[in-house]
């Protein structure tokens, strides 16, 4: 397992990071004895960032989170989780008002068995961008109240999340330098989409870290395919399922190739997976610990890219 600096932060994480959504059952129903030996497996294969937010499973994640890692040292993990994003009785909420995003970091420390988070970040500023305030409302009401938190020892370091990442540039744009220490992005250093790269010398000249998430495309890079909800147009889900049966037929995963491609990059501190089954933390560590088939990680691009471009002109 590599280890790099997230940022300035000083936080040195497993290239490999351990995402805590599946405990929420937010993919499928979870029992808590797998998901406390999911977290135990991750933290003895040499991981040691963990990610949760209350918005998982509505607040189902962080809960049983914090039972699992009351028998594991505070030391062997830094932890992250997020405010913004909320739930309850199955109906969503969001809220990056100053005074609810600091009781929120409060609730989360409550349900996680702390006293300190090592990270936290304002989640999806994509849903504030449509609220009133937009963007704006983050930078001046929703970060300073983070960073009087990081002032007074409650949090050591403050970071922002979305999909776009152009909302990631902007709100770093219009902040003071320093109140934003990382981003954490996902989708996009991944094997059918690298979008990130270009973002890469902005982050850095800003000294921010970058943590990537969702390896696997939420799905796309699979043999089981993605879910129903999955945001991908017909031409990318076709070309992700080639890809795939290519993959088979030299005897390499394409999930195996997927986790391997994401966590290669030296720049990118992290990547995030999520995973409440212990067998598949432990075969997703084994293969983050291996160099990837570059010809083949070539080959399933140029198939990715070659499909889509048929199915668009025959469309």
């Amino acid at each position: 397992m590599r280890y790099t600096e997230l940022g300035k932060t000083g936080m040195k994480i497993s290239h490999l990071s351990f995402g805590a959504s599946s405990l929420g059952s937010v993919f499928r129903e979870t029992n808590e004895k797998e998901s406390f030996e999911a977290v135990e497996t991750a933290i003895e294969g040499g991981i040691n960032f963990i990610d949760v937010s209350p918005y998982y499973g509505h607040y189902k994640a962080e809960t049983v989170l914090g039972k699992a890692l009351r028998n594991i040292p505070r030391e062997k993990y830094y932890l992250s989780t997020k405010v913004g994003r909320y739930g309850k009785d199955g109906v969503n909420t969001w809220d990056y008002s100053a005074k609810r995003v600091t009781d929120s970091v409060y609730e989360s420390m409550e349900r996680l068995g702390i006293d300190y988070i090592d990270l936290i970040n304002v989640h999806d500023i994509e849903f504030q961008a449509a609220r009133p305030g937009g963007l704006q409302l983050v930078v001046d009401e929703t970060l300073p109240a983070l960073v009087e938190l990081r002032e007074k020892g409650v949090v050591g370091h403050v970071g922002i999340t979305d999909l776009q990442l152009e909302n990631l540039k902007w709100v770093i744009e219009h902040s003071e330098k320093g109140i934003v220490e990382s981003i954490l992005n996902f989708c996009h250093y991944t094997l059918n989409d690298d979008a990130i790269v270009d973002y890469l010398d902005f982050f850095e000249q800003q000294g921010i870290g970058i943590v990537n998430a969702s390896p696997l495309s939420m799905g796309l890079l699979s043999q089981r395919g993605v879910p129903d909800w999955h945001p991908a147009p017909k031409a990318l889900v076709e070309a992700c399922q080639k890809a795939a049966a290519y993959c088979n037929e030299k005897g390499y995963p394409i999930e195996k190739l997927a986790v391997q491609f994401s966590v290669s990059n030296p720049r990118i501190a992290s990547t995030l997976f999520s995973s409440a089954n212990p067998a598949n933390v432990r075969r997703n560590i084994e293969w983050a610990n291996e160099e990837p088939d570059w010809d083949l990680v070539r080959e399933v691009k140029e198939i990715i890219g070659n499909q889509q471009r048929v199915t668009w002109a025959n469309s």
